[in-house]
């Protein structure tokens, strides 16, 4: 009889431990996903490059993803010092990815892939982003 209760106790205990482990392993809460958007250099300088460098510099989250959406794409592709500061984000491990189709309409896909951007399709990425429960910021 107490080893049949030892078994229960170890088995669930071993098995609430293992839950509690893939709760933690699909904790996406120290993730964020920020979209760039915006064609305005000042809001891409001065907020959303400033917060994305400064979240993964600073530990504010473990991961951090700034995706290249729409006008932003084709600022960034004229743009020298605003390529230097994606250079600096990279550096530092901040995710740069940017949408294909925004690149495309705008025609600066290879440019960005030039920049050691990842240029792919975001729909998939960014829906993947949101349903597991990452942090997504909008600019």
């Amino acid at each position: 009889m107490k080893k049949l209760i030892f078994i229960l106790l170890l088995t669930t205990g071993l098995s609430n431990f293992t839950y509690a482990q893939d709760n933690k392993m699909n904790d996406n809460s120290n993730k964020v996903a920020i979209i760039w958007s915006s064609q305005d250099p000042e809001v891409a300088e001065k907020v959303c490059f400033m917060y994305a460098l400064n979240a993964k510099k600073q530990g504010w989250f473990d991961e951090v993803v700034l995706i290249v959406w729409g006008p932003s794409a084709k600022l960034l592709a004229e743009d020298e010092e605003l390529q230097a500061e994606i250079h600096k984000m990279m550096e530092a491990e901040v995710v740069v990815e940017a949408c294909i189709a925004c690149a495309k309409l705008y025609g600066v896909d290879q440019v960005l892939t030039d920049l050691e951007i990842d240029v792919r399709p975001m729909g998939v990425p960014l829906t993947t982003y949101l349903k597991e429960g990452w942090h997504t910021l909008n600019f």
